[in-house]
């Protein structure tokens, strides 16, 4: 215990403690949540650079072929953090209880991370999340901040401060995305991960290219996370993945008020392939385009089934060649 004490407080000693953050992955989730721990810690933070090409290149050049393009990106922001900063951060999260799983990529990622990088030289911080195995959020930011040489006290009041700014944020994006149903237009409610709708390189340019088509981008992922998991039951009951059971539970919830929807995912997403065929099954009737990104192709391609799609969507609404 005295050696576990005496490592701790040579953490803290640390000159310029500070910790990387991959804008990827769960960032787009829990960013703010993490930024203020730190932050009220006392501790500087160094956030990667929005994705691009090069980025991308590199994530891929990392992973095994058969990695996700969301996983290949992480690694990729990974790479631009090693060797600037005291410790990356990549959490494992394991799920949240019963059929609240995360998909096994996040309960594995550190170590995969770890495994990688395993002759860079750099440190990485976790903190574990198994709900199953009472490893709740925040025993495990506990943990974790008295890893870092931090009193139970200092560590407490941090983590209460970054949960008020997390919702925060959280209560002011799904303000906005409400507004998004008083703009006149055609009303897109575009369902994927945040991490993936988010993302500079692959999700954003789709987005982007909606709203420049004179869509109304309603996102799926911006909707209060428990009311979308109550909901989710409509649509299926057995659904295990968290962050899938929340995303059809929006659909299920919104799929009355909007014009079409986009299934947004990554290849190769088990999950999502699993889920999204679901969510088409149950909503046969609705213009429904299932968008699977791979990096690859270029968005020339993309455009050309989006144009499509919203054609679809205007002939039936009876607004073709309308001015």
């Amino acid at each position: 215990m005295g050696n576990k004490k005496q490592s701790a407080s040579v953490r803290r000693a640390e000159k310029n403690l500070t910790i990387g953050l991959p804008r990827a992955m769960l960032y787009h989730r829990y960013g703010a949540l993490w930024e203020t721990f730190f932050q009220q810690l006392g501790v500087n933070v160094i956030v990667s650079e929005p994705t691009n090409r090069r980025i991308m290149e590199e994530g891929a050049a990392l992973a095994i072929d058969e990695t996700c393009l969301s996983a290949k990106i992480f690694l990729g922001h990974v790479q631009t953090l090693i060797g600037r900063c005291s410790y990356i951060l990549v959490p494992r999260i394991t799920g949240f209880g019963v059929r609240r799983d995360m998909c096994t990529r996040f309960s594995s990622l550190y170590d995969l991370t770890c495994n990688v990088f395993r002759t860079s030289g750099q440190k990485f911080l976790t903190y574990n999340i198994d709900e199953k195995a009472r490893s709740d959020e925040e025993t495990a930011f506990e943990k974790m901040g008295e890893f870092l040489g931090f009193s139970q006290k200092e560590v407490k009041s941090a983590y209460k401060e970054a949960k008020k700014a997390e919702a925060d944020q959280r209560k002011k994006q799904i303000r906005q995305q409400e507004k998004q149903y008083e703009k006149p237009g055609m009303k897109i409610l575009v369902a994927g991960h945040s991490y993936v709708a988010e993302d500079a390189c692959v999700g954003k340019p789709v987005l982007d290219f909606l709203e420049k088509s004179g869509a109304v981008v309603i996102r799926a992922d911006l909707m209060d996370r428990k009311d979308a998991l109550k909901k989710s039951t409509q649509m299926s009951p057995t659904l295990k993945w968290e962050i899938n059971r929340e995303l059809a539970g929006s659909i299920q919830a919104q799929k009355d008020k909007v014009d079409g929807i986009i299934l947004l995912s990554v290849f190769p997403c088990g999950p999502d392939s699993m889920a999204s065929e679901m969510i088409i099954r149950k909503n046969r009737g609705v213009p429904l385009l299932n968008l699977v990104l791979d990096g690859q192709e270029g968005m020339a391609g993309i455009e050309t089934r989006l144009e499509s799609f919203l054609d679809i969507i205007r002939f039936k609404k009876g607004e073709m060649g309308r001015g």
